[in-house]
């Protein structure tokens, strides 16, 4: 890994390299900005992640911690390693090596949390190595421990709340646009941990889910689909496609879709050039990150499609994070979740109707505003 002269007056303020031979691990962990409390961002771990890529994830976490109004700042790490080629023995000892080296840094400056290829066995690891239960976020529900005389235990992603985050979201940006909850209808891309919450706690609100995608292809159901039957189906062999009321199409088929909705909720990139023009939905409510650009964000804007940006409407694992750092229970979290998602999704979209500007440029405005304030708070 090399380090890139990058950066500008937000940061990053760290960038610290990891090599341990005798494990064979090669690491990142960039600090981007501290201003508002210790840097919060998941450990991401793909044979190609370099210093470049963890800086531009780290600078998302400034803006998307700040956005959420938590005592957070931003960071993110990354572990070179293929998950496909290693044995869990090996996972395990790369993790855990990690966690030492940064005993120094993390939990007072850094805090970690599950990402590509981590999740809940992961910070397990991670926290127990470090040897401080805060060291990171995302632990399995049964690792409790008493901290300052009270008992916190862990609060897995898991358990949803990017999901339910980013349905509380959609419904925030369904009312500004004056649209009965009742009579929305919604395409999710991706029937993940993130799309298949979404899709339960839409259909619950009143929404009518129409269709869903994975890797095999896209149902389409213009009736409506069940989120119960379709995630059996997905559970018992593997994908939505074999539920059988409903159209299979392409994956590529579900933005095109005449919808009031759509959550692209999986890969990146998928709104592009080649099908911005042929996107009917009214809402654009980003589950992923960076489903899309800004560029492609300002077509959609010109063409009246609303855009629910990323680190707006996915901000609920962060804000769990947080609910999971202060010893709070799920419920506690889940309304925490709510409440913050709804206030600030509310915020962006009323700034941006306020000055006619993109909600993206709105949430960074806010976003920025905040950290600024930190900034000249801490000098």
């Amino acid at each position: 890994m090399h380090v890139i002269n990058f950066g500008d007056e937000f940061g990053p303020e760290k960038i610290i390299e990891v090599h341990n031979q005798a494990v064979g691990l090669n690491a990142v962990l960039v600090l981007d900005n501290l201003s508002r409390g210790p840097g919060k961002g998941g450990i991401r771990m793909t044979p190609t992640v370099d210093v470049r890529e963890v800086f531009r994830l780290a600078r998302t976490m400034t803006w998307k911690t700040a956005l959420a109004d938590l005592p957070f700042g931003g960071a993110k790490s990354g572990i070179q390693a293929d998950p496909k080629k290693i044995s869990l023995q090996q996972k395990k000892e790369l993790v855990q090596a990690f966690a030492r080296a940064l005993k120094s840094v993390c939990p007072k400056e850094y805090i970690a949390a599950p990402d590509v290829n981590t999740a809940e066995q992961e910070m397990k690891w991670f926290a127990e190595a470090n040897g401080d239960w805060n060291a990171a976020t995302g632990k399995p529900a049964n690792m409790c421990m008493k901290v300052g005389g009270k008992k916190k235990c862990g609060i897995p992603h898991e358990f949803g709340s990017t999901g339910f985050g980013v349905a509380h979201a959609t419904a925030v940006a369904v009312q500004h646009l004056k649209i009965g909850m009742k009579d929305a209808t919604v395409a999710i891309e991706g029937f993940g941990n993130v799309g298949t919450f979404a899709f339960k706690h839409l259909q619950e609100m009143g929404a009518k889910i129409v269709a869903v995608s994975d890797s095999k292809g896209c149902l389409y159901n213009p009736d409506g689909l069940d989120y119960d039957s379709v995630f059996d189906v997905k559970q018992k062999t593997g994908s939505v496609i074999n539920y059988q009321q409903g159209q299979v199409l392409p994956n590529k088929s579900i933005f095109e879709l005449d919808v009031d909705v759509l959550i692209p909720g999986a890969l990146p990139d998928v709104i592009n050039k080649d099908n911005v023009d042929k996107v009917k939905a009214k809402i654009l409510s980003e589950a992923a990150n960076i489903p899309t650009t800004p560029e492609m964000e300002l077509i959609l804007h010109n063409r009246d499609v609303l855009v629910v940006p990323d680190f707006v409407a996915n901000a609920g694992g962060v804000i769990s994070s947080y609910a999971e750092y202060m010893g709070k229970s799920p419920k506690e979290m889940f309304k925490l979740v709510e409440n913050k998602i709804k206030k600030n999704t509310k915020a962006v979209l009323e700034r941006a109707k306020k000055e006619n500007i993109l909600p993206r440029d709105a949430a960074l405005k806010i976003a920025q505003e905040r950290v600024l304030k930190a900034m000249k708070k801490k000098k």
